[in-house]
C-alpha cells in the first residue's frame, strides 16, 4: 500500500539524514491523517492507494503553484526548494498516459458508446476520467474528446 510505503519511507528517510525527503514524507503522511478525519474515519487508518494518489497529487499541485507564485516573486531560492520537494512527491506519482494513448482510447470509448452529437461530450468527458482516473491529465482528456468532434 502507498500510505504504508510513505510512512517506511521516513525511517529510510531519517536513517540516510536526507532532511528534504524526510519533511516530504512526513508532511504527505500528516495529509494522510487529515484526508482521513476528513472522511469521518480513524487518524490511525491507512488510505487505499486511490485515495492516498488524490492526497499526493493535491500536494505536488500545491508546490507546483507555490513554484509558479514564488518566479513571479522573483524568489528563486524558495522556488528551488519547492522544486526539490516536487521531485521526491513525482517518484510516488505513476507516469501519465501520453496524449496519443488517450485519442485511442477516446475514440474507442466514444465508439462503444455510440456517441456522434457534440452535445454529449460533457458525457463522454465524465466516462472517460472514470476510466482513465490517477491515469491522465484531465486537461489532456478535455482536449482529446474536444479535438474528437472538430
Amino acid at each position: 500500500m502507498l500510505h504504508q510505503q510513505i510512512k517506511d519511507g521516513i525511517k529510510d528517510a531519517m536513517k540516510s539524514k536526507d532532511e528534504i525527503r524526510l519533511t516530504v514524507l512526513r508532511g504527505l503522511v500528516t495529509d494522510f491523517t487529515n484526508e482521513l478525519v476528513a472522511k469521518m474515519r480513524k487518524p490511525t487508518e491507512m488510505l487505499s492507494d486511490d485515495d492516498a494518489m488524490t492526497v499526493i497529487k493535491r500536494a505536488a499541485k500545491r508546490r507546483k503553484d507555490s513554484i509558479e507564485q514564488f518566479m513571479k516573486g522573483n524568489r528563486k531560492d524558495l522556488a528551488d526548494s519547492e522544486e526539490s520537494e516536487l521531485k521526491i512527491i513525482d517518484t510516488f506519482i505513476p507516469a501519465m498516459m501520453g496524449k496519443d494513448e488517450i485519442r485511442t482510447f477516446v475514440l474507442t470509448k466514444k465508439q462503444e458508446l455510440g456517441i456522434t452529437d457534440k452535445t454529449k461530450v460533457g458525457q463522454l468527458i465524465g466516462t472517460v476520467m472514470k476510466d482513465l482516473k490517477n491515469k491522465a491529465d484531465g486537461n489532456l482528456v478535455k482536449e482529446v474528446v474536444e479535438e474528437s468532434f472538430s
